[in-house]
């Protein structure tokens, strides 16, 4: 940030009494007490803002600072916090309010006629509390700069901003030349105070950092004093600056040599992307820029879908109404043919010794007969969560039923529905790919607990292509997309095995980390989202 310096801030001004009730901890009762505010630290604050030339705005609501007192714990130290909607150039020393450490307001700028609005504290009030109690700063800054959200801007669904090898890294606490700064970058919202809970999750998720980006608006800086938070404020802008003329000159600024931006065919941002974390809460040391995929396909369970819906819903309604469905439909042309896939499978696990399987009689020996081995043999199947077609294809149409008599309805992670979307707007076509039936997928997504989302869908795998877990199926997927490369193709899925054949085939793999998954192999060395919006 640049700043113009005002050498008459450093007159020490005469000291000022501030009165106020406030409460010195949850435990304590509420006191009177009595603390001299130096006037002095009003005048730095206000000579701070107002000198500020680039934070994307006249006015003023974007810089607060402690008031040090080697004799008050840092975290009890009153702050000095500009005002909202005030223009810098106008602003005076006793605009300032006054917050206690915890946040209240202790003092506040007396109202000015009109035209002036009415006094009120910066909208970043939330935010800045949050960096001084968990990152206990001195000082905060809230930038606008222009650099601060076009660097935002060039990948719309980057997570983060990384950068190595510029001189001005080593402005920053905690980093040198050689180092890899990386500052998180959080959605932005209507409303300021509507940013905290981002806020709180990445600071709590980059512990090194000392600034969050916010897309497409600006930035938090925090340092130790205001001296730090101004020093590093420069330096992100300055970075960020170099980062967009890298861009433009098709060079990549993610990497030590900071040469030309590989394997990106018509780079912009709406086919680029960054990679996300190798595991779970923590950041990818390979970090680069990559084209963002043409195709993504997503497995289910555990991955659009809790394992718990499938294992404790899907399941037991398959288990439970198999005999009534075959009862019902015994005749029809659907179910003979899967009574005839059913046959033939249970006769390949009797040669093969597989448990459960028990002999299915032939149709002389009544329909009654029929049904209560096939009863027995899908049961066992469903136990031992058999991934093969004949169980899949009449569980999708036991599942029919079940959606068209409203007693079952699909269940999707929160994320999924605005991934989907997102992905959809930005021309990116996705599959699903799921050992269940292809009938049993559309009837999960057309039926969801956020309505029907098959209309981000481009199309449907099932085990027809082959297993999950056989580089063969991956291959045969790639060839039915009709992608150049199969990198092109983003798979998504919880099962490192599936993952491991993806990748074989020259698809890129993500392993989604989802409560009630299983548990990964150590140094499994894929990537890893908690959630779609971070892919």
């Amino acid at each position: 940030m640049r700043c113009r310096y005002i050498h008459s801030y450093l007159k020490q001004i005469n000291t000022k009494n501030v009165q106020q009730k406030c409460v010195l901890s949850h435990t304590e009762p509420r006191v009177k007490i009595t603390k001299k505010v130096p006037a002095i630290y009003k005048e730095r604050t206000f000579v701070f803002c107002n000198g500020c030339t680039n934070s994307g705005g006249r006015t003023g609501g974007s810089i607060t600072m402690k008031v040090h007192d080697s004799c008050i714990p840092k975290p009890q130290q009153l702050i000095l916090m500009s005002p909202s909607g005030v223009q810098k150039e106008r602003m005076e020393p006793d605009d300032m309010y006054i917050l206690s450490g915890e946040g209240s307001i202790i003092s506040s700028p007396s109202p000015k006629p009109y035209p002036h609005k009415p006094p009120k504290c910066s909208d970043c009030a939330p935010l800045f509390m949050k960096a001084y109690h968990m990152r206990g700063a001195g000082s905060v800054i809230h930038s606008h700069g222009i650099e601060s959200c076009l660097v935002t801007m060039i990948n719309p669904l980057s997570k983060e901003f990384r950068i190595t090898h510029m001189e001005m890294i080593k402005g920053i606490q905690g980093h040198g030349y050689y180092d890899e700064l990386v500052v998180p970058i959080i959605e932005n919202t209507a409303y300021e105070n509507e940013l905290t809970d981002s806020l709180v999750k990445a600071i709590e998720a980059y512990p090194k950092t000392t600034a969050v980006l916010v897309r497409n608006h600006g930035i938090y800086v925090w340092g130790d004093s205001w001296i730090s938070a101004k020093t590093q404020a420069e330096c992100y802008h300055y970075l960020f600056d170099a980062a967009i003329k890298l861009h433009q000159l098709g060079l990549d600024w993610s990497t030590p040599d900071h040469g030309p931006i590989q394997n990106v065919k018509g780079f912009s941002s709406v086919n680029s992307r960054i990679n996300v974390s190798t595991k779970a809460g923590t950041v990818d040391s390979d970090y680069k820029l990559e084209p963002y995929p043409r195709c993504i396909v997503l497995d289910i369970e555990g991955t659009t879908t809790p394992i718990s819906f499938v294992m404790d819903v899907l399941f037991p309604y398959a288990r439970d109404n198999v005999g009534r469905h075959l009862s019902a439909t015994y005749d029809s042309a659907e179910t003979q043919d899967d009574i005839k896939l059913l046959r033939s499978q249970v006769e390949d696990d009797l040669k093969q010794g597989v448990t459960g399987a028990v002999p299915i009689p032939l149709e002389d020996a009544g329909k009654e007969a029929v049904i209560a081995s096939l009863v027995a043999n899908v049961e066992a199947m469903i136990k031992a969560d058999r991934k093969i077609s004949a169980l899949k294809q009449l569980q999708g149409h036991i599942w029919r039923t079940g959606f068209e008599n409203n007693e079952l309805q699909g269940v999707v992670f929160d994320d999924v529905p605005e991934a989907l979307e997102k992905w959809h707007s930005l021309g990116i076509k996705v599959y699903i790919y799921s050992s269940g039936s292809r009938l049993a997928q559309r009837l999960i997504f057309g039926n969801t607990n956020y309505g029907d989302l098959r209309k981000y869908l481009s199309g449907f795998f099932d085990t027809a292509v082959g297993n999950k877990r056989e580089t063969r199926s991956y291959v045969e997927i790639t060839e039915s997309l009709g992608v150049d490369e199969p990198s092109d193709i983003l798979f998504l899925t919880d099962v490192y095995q599936e993952a491991t054949a993806a990748k074989a085939a020259g698809l890129e793999a993500i392993i989604s980390v989802r409560p009630g998954n299983g548990p990964l192999p150590e140094n499994h060395r894929f990537k890893t989202v908690n959630s779609f919006l971070e892919v």
